[in-house]
């Protein structure tokens, strides 16, 4: 579904001038010097509405939370809710997660949230997915070993052949769950999890932790990915033919 245009978009983005990073590629390298008194940096690709954001920087008030987002209507209100608390700790930027390397220095980044991505269903689009083993490379470049992936989505079909992906590129696997608030709610929810959630859809999650036998893009390009395809939400199947 396409986001509503927000009215006076650019003057609320003015507003929350402070805690958008317009040029995050100078800071490569020396992000904790540049951002001090933090001790560890996360990055959240694709934060939305920033319901995820805003409670996840609050809650951890030592950790310094960098928030992704390519549509601007839904990051201005992410910005507004984190300055409508007064929270020091969250940065946003609007960029292509394929620059993350020149962004962020190989190990600088402790931990990556990828919180409910498209699934890109057909087959010619698995690359796209933010799961695909490309991507994971890239996240391994910016990563310590012992850094860690956080990822949580509603689809079970991209979730389980992200599991695979994680596996074949060298990630260790832990807290892996088909049904997250099976016994109750369970950690901060984005605004997506929260509406399935109350609908009673069972949410995926896993922490993927990088090791010394991850693959990173010193590894070169993982080459096209065949035979693909995935059932969306809903179960329906893409075409095959």
């Amino acid at each position: 579904m396409r986001m509503r245009k927000k009215p006076n978009l650019i003057p609320r983005m003015e507003k929350c001038a402070a805690v958008q990073l317009m040029e995050p590629e100078e800071y490569r390298g020396r992000w904790k010097e540049a951002f001090p008194g933090f001790d560890a940096l996360h990055v959240e690709l694709g934060c939305g509405k920033g319901r995820f954001t805003a409670d996840t920087a609050e809650t951890n008030p030592h950790v310094l939370l960098v928030a992704i987002e390519k549509v601007p209507d839904a990051m201005v209100v992410a910005m507004e809710r984190v300055c409508d608390r007064g929270l020091t700790n969250a940065r946003f930027m609007d960029r292509d997660v394929v620059r993350l390397p020149e962004i962020f220095e190989k190990g600088e980044v402790d931990r990556i949230y990828i919180n409910f991505c498209d699934p890109w269903p057909k087959s010619r689009d698995a690359k796209y997915r933010l799961t695909a083993p490309d991507f994971l490379r890239k996240y391994a470049d910016v990563l310590p070993v012992g850094g860690q992936i956080h990822f949580k989505t509603d689809n079970t079909p991209l979730f389980t052949w992200s599991v695979e992906q994680f596996e074949s590129e060298g990630w260790a696997l832990s807290e892996v769950t088909n049904d997250l608030h099976a016994n109750g709610p369970v950690g901060i929810m984005t605004d997506y999890e929260a509406k399935f959630h109350a609908e009673g859809m069972p949410i995926n999650r896993l922490v993927a932790t990088r090791t010394e036998h991850t693959k990173d893009s010193s590894a070169g390009s993982a080459g096209r990915l065949r035979n693909a395809f995935l059932s969306d939400a809903k179960g329906h199947q893409e075409d095959q033919a």
